[in-house]
């Protein structure tokens, strides 16, 4: 079975802001290498029979300017595309609307980058209350599912597996570590320490269960 602990020291997780034109965002990257070559990790990404492998079933029209949906969560349509170095949709989830940008990037020929943005209006009182762990949490689950996926060797959480494996030991400490390193990136880009850390251990609360202080 993967380790939790190894999985999360092996993504990469920064907090920042981007000027739309409807105004300021927040921005949540998530990013990791994994041990495939840039094509297959494209096609990993954005072919609708392996998508469902490792993250959740979609449907819909997956080629630039179509509409997708994941079954249970969020659809959007497909703004930009460059394979296979790069896309961009909308996110709408319920009445809301924010952004992803993907971006993969070759380390060397075995090797490649998985890098993604989530770009969104985020009310202060929202972002006071859970930070950027309230969408962080639910990435690095997304890239435990392709780690999961890409190992092929069935060592890892498939998407059958996942609910019971969320409420499992190793699940909630996956999730508790995923929140507190979200409240440390949330930190490290300008917010307080005490606040940030407060955030965090509602987000885990929210993903866990757990009660908060």
């Amino acid at each position: 079975m993967i380790d939790a602990t190894e999985q999360i020291n092996a993504v990469q997780r920064t907090v920042g802001s981007r000027t739309l034109e409807a105004g300021d965002a927040r921005v949540s990257t998530v990013s990791q290498t994994y041990h495939a070559t840039l094509e297959d990790l494209w096609d990993a990404c954005t072919n609708a029979e392996r998508i469902p492998r490792w993250f959740l079933p979609i449907s819909g029209d997956l080629r630039l300017h179509g509409r997708y949906q994941l079954e249970g969560n969020a659809g959007g349509a497909i703004e930009t595309c460059d394979p296979p170095h790069r896309f961009t949709a909308t996110w709408e989830y319920g009445n809301e609307v924010s952004w992803i940008e993907v971006r993969l990037t070759p380390v060397d020929a075995e090797r490649t980058r998985f890098e993604l943005d989530h770009i969104a209006h985020v009310d202060q009182d929202r972002w006071a209350q859970f930070g950027p762990g309230a969408v962080g949490v639910g990435w690095d689950l997304g890239l435990l599912g392709l780690a999961s996926y890409l190992a092929g060797d069935g060592s890892g959480v498939s998407p059958e597996q996942s609910v019971e494996w969320s409420a499992s030991d190793e699940g909630r400490r996956f999730m508790e570590l995923s929140s507190q390193l979200w409240g440390e990136a949330s930190t490290a880009a300008g917010t307080d320490a005490d606040e940030a850390k407060a955030a965090a251990e509602r987000t885990t609360a929210f993903y866990t269960g757990a009660p908060t202080a």
